[in-house]
């Protein structure tokens, strides 16, 4: 995991819990599509308290600020797909964000960003309930806790099978 660089709080820095980090390397591909949808002037009105007083109060400003954000945006993005050296970029977007968005905003873009990389570790399959039988009895058997662990154990299983007789043909 690449270092990330701490968010500058507009007000007062929280006492207890996590601190906010600014977007790291290794969540550009997950988090660019979120901060384009986020940013767009519209989302503005409708969360108000997502964005920095300054960004909030003056239209001019504020579409400066965005056009400014949205060409920052492209630049990394356009650096990502071209393998280049993301650093400088994504210091002057992140800065940028820092300057757009409120420590409440930055904070539910953190939350959005940890829900959206929680789905993408997460798969869904479909067994039929026979199966799921089968699957229960060996949990009961072999004392497990999870489905997960389950099928985990029997795919091991399986490889140190065919790992042992493999040795016995040679």
């Amino acid at each position: 995991m690449s270092y990330k660089h701490p968010w500058v709080y507009h007000g007062e820095s929280p006492k207890a819990g996590r601190k906010l980090l600014l977007l790291g390397v290794d969540e550009l591909t997950l988090a660019l599509p979120l901060i384009y949808r986020l940013i767009h002037p519209a989302k503005i009105a409708q969360k108000s308290d997502w964005f920095s007083s300054q960004v909030v109060t003056a239209d001019e400003k504020q579409n400066r600020e965005y056009i400014s954000l949205v060409e920052l945006l492209q630049g990394v993005t356009r650096e990502r797909k071209n393998l280049q050296n993301l650093i400088d970029p994504l210091t002057r977007l992140n800065h940028s964000m820092n300057q757009y968005f409120s420590d409440y905003g930055w904070r539910m873009v953190r939350k959005e960003l940890s829900q959206i990389k929680k789905r993408q570790k997460k798969s869904h399959i479909e067994l039929s309930k026979d199966l799921i039988v089968k699957l229960k009895a060996y949990m009961e058997q072999e004392r497990l806790d999870s489905l997960d662990q389950a099928i985990d154990n029997l795919l091991t299983e399986v490889e140190s099978f065919k790992a042992s007789d493999l040795q016995q043909c040679s």
